[in-house]
């Protein structure tokens, strides 16, 4: 069976949860991701913000990026853990309509899945089915 360990890119950096959404927008461009998981003093998940967040929901309501923190936009938190299925990972992100994903074990970040990611073990390992990889698709980029 497939796990989310498989699939996963081990090594995702938090962005503290204190730390302003500056510093948030400055590590995605350092690190070349659009999202970043958050986590508190105790280095637990708490949520995750986005490059698109921090545009729609600080800079376009005229808040200072500066002065807002990461848990400001944590939103709700999906995640799944270390030793799911593919099938869990795939249903989570289809039913919320996400393209990224944190992954944990014992209550601790361990990777990110994305959408490449996903792609790139369907490409490399053949881990995804072409028809796997179409409803995925089709479900996380439908309307809402």
């Amino acid at each position: 069976m497939t796990t989310a360990r498989d699939v996963m890119h081990a090594g995702a950096q938090c962005i503290g949860a204190d730390q302003s959404l500056l510093d948030a927008a400055k590590m995605m461009r350092e690190m070349e991701v659009g999202a970043l998981p958050i986590c508190g003093a105790d280095q637990k998940l708490k949520g995750m913000v986005t490059d698109r967040d921090i545009v729609i929901r600080c800079l376009a309501t005229g808040e200072d990026p500066a002065r807002m923190t990461a848990m400001d936009l944590a939103g709700q938190l999906h995640c799944v853990r270390a030793d799911d299925s593919i099938d869990t990972v795939l249903t989570k992100m289809e039913q919320h309509q996400i393209r990224r994903i944190p992954v944990i074990d014992n209550d601790r970040l361990v990777g990110m899945i994305s959408e490449a990611d996903l792609c790139k073990g369907h490409r490399e390992g053949g881990r995804l089915t072409d028809q796997q990889i179409i409803e995925f698709m089709d479900s996380v980029y439908a309307q809402r």
